[in-house]
């Protein structure tokens, strides 16, 4: 969106609030005028910013000798995990890889070990792809499966020595994050409701563990019920924050655990489950707390800052529903409704979120053109905008991040092919100390199936020009020496090794 267009959403976001004259919180909103120290032009990124570790170019995998990949100079990586490779326990890996951590790292004897878990975003059914614990058990009038889940695969001291399906049953399961207790939470990003046909209601978070014989398989509902896309978890105290992916119709929460003793099962015990409504404006185009609420989030400007607070959510599995939103009916999961109906933000579609040295970055991957992150100091309640795209150029619908034991965040795109000096394919890219995003590998996948055929993989799918595929799962391990990823389509994780020190990752 240019600044014309920005300007004018401005305008017609002050009509909007009038809409919802008859909604609960307008008597303590309405009339209320935010502090601001408002900026005469609203800042966005337009172009990446050099490189600290130089340009990219099409680089060998050391496992297939194929160029999977395109990064800098004296950069390298292995693939470590493929899409219908033979895993450990007998099956055939799932595809469609997504969310990913690190989530134990360990000694064994002289050796290190890391165990990292894997999410896949199967969102219809499949043949069985393994014997872990499973969710919903139903099988469609094909006779298959649900076919979402995880894996989990063990390396010691950098080479695979174990791979299994550890969770099972599950539908669409997007991200999700590690806990800091040593296990994964995995969501799935769908409200399918499927106890009309003998199965079960989605939309839930799963905790995995390690250790499948202590795996559950039971949802998390006091967590709630939505398209849920990541989670970050405060180590100060276990309350999970949680993004929404259903674009334009998004919140955020945070879950408060009954039982905050910090180990695996200890959410299976309950707890509150809040939405983020803004109460102060600090820094922002938006006049009132009601515009600022409904549609400030979605139009976002570099430096935005805001004061929120939390709204209690009363029914965690309701059922998907209907509500006005500026005028138009939207189809909601149930947490939104409650949430907007408290006058609570929306956001458009809130995806990757992580959580660093006392702050939460937090994506939406479509506000303010082409996606914008936020950061929130959880102990102040404070909210700020650090970085907002309006041209694919600066970067192309922001996804999944991490950040480095360094501090640097690095952002998985999920625009399709980006334009840029380096020729078409999705990008995996930093965000330096002064803000300003640059590239750091692209997907240079366009082989075909003979081609894999010949280094040993028969795909059944994602054969052929797949630069688009989306990077997801970005995570390093806890050294900050090896940056892991995954490729979605075909399913791929890269193992990326360099001089980071080069730059802030």
């Amino acid at each position: 969106m240019n600044d014309l267009g920005f300007k004018a959403s401005r305008r017609n976001m002050l009509k909007g609030s009038a809409s919802l004259a008859a909604v609960p919180f307008v008597s303590t909103f309405a009339l209320v005028t935010g502090r601001q120290a408002q900026a005469a032009d609203c800042t966005r990124l337009a172009m990446m910013g050099a490189s600290p570790f130089g340009p990219v170019a099409p680089v060998a995998d050391q496992t297939t000798g194929l160029p999977l990949l395109q990064l800098p100079a004296n950069f390298s990586y292995r693939t470590i995990g493929w899409q219908d490779d033979l895993m450990n326990d007998g099956f055939t890996c799932p595809s469609r890889f997504d969310g990913m951590a690190v989530v134990q790292h360990r000694r064994e004897g002289r050796s290190q070990e890391l165990v990292l878990v894997r999410n896949h975003e199967v969102g219809n059914f499949s043949r069985k792809t393994g014997s872990a614990p499973s969710y919903d058990n139903a099988l469609n009038a094909a006779g298959l499966h649900a076919g979402g889940g995880t894996t989990t695969f063990v390396l010691r001291d950098g080479e695979v020595v174990d791979v299994r399906a550890s969770l099972a049953g599950t539908l669409t399961n997007c991200a999700g994050g590690a806990t800091p207790w040593g296990t994964w939470l995995s969501c799935e990003e769908t409200t399918e409701d499927r106890t009309a046909v003998g199965g079960k209601k989605h939309g839930y978070v799963f905790e995995v563990d390690p250790d499948t014989s202590r795996t559950t398989a039971q949802p998390l509902v006091q967590m709630g019920r939505f398209k849920h896309e990541a989670v970050a978890i405060d180590p100060t105290n276990n309350v999970c924050y949680q993004t929404e992916d259903a674009s334009p119709v998004s919140a955020l929460y945070r879950f408060v655990p009954e039982n905050d003793g910090g180990y695996s099962g200890a959410y299976a015990d309950g707890g509150r489950l809040y939405a983020a409504r803004i109460r102060r404006i600090e820094r922002s185009g938006a006049s009132t707390l009601i515009e600022a609420n409904q549609s400030a989030f979605a139009a976002p400007c570099l430096g935005d800052e805001y004061l929120l607070e939390w709204v209690e959510i009363g029914n965690p599995d309701a059922a998907p529903t209907t509500v006005s939103v500026l005028g138009t009916t939207r189809n909601v999961s149930g947490t939104f409704a409650q949430a907007w109906n408290a006058g609570c933000a929306r956001m458009l579609r809130g995806e990757g979120i992580w959580y660093h040295a006392g702050r939460i970055y937090i994506v939406d991957t479509a506000a303010g053109g082409d996606g914008c992150l936020w950061e929130l100091n959880p102990a102040s309640n404070r909210i700020k905008c650090i970085y907002v795209s309006n041209n694919q150029l600066a970067g192309n619908n922001l996804d999944n991040i991490t950040v480095s034991p360094r501090g640097g965040i690095v952002c998985c795109e999920d625009g399709g092919n980006s334009p840029d000096q380096f020729g078409p394919g999705s990008r995996l890219f930093g965000i330096d100390n002064q803000g300003s995003p640059f590239i750091l590998a692209k997907n240079n996948l366009n082989f075909s199936a003979a081609q894999y055929a010949a280094v040993g993989k028969n795909l059944t799918a994602g054969t052929g020009d797949q630069r688009g595929s989306e990077f997801c799962g970005a995570c390093f391990d806890p050294l900050g020496r090896t940056l892991f990823v995954n490729i979605q389509t075909p399913g791929i994780t890269f193992a990326i090794t360099g001089p980071w020190a080069k730059g802030n990752l």
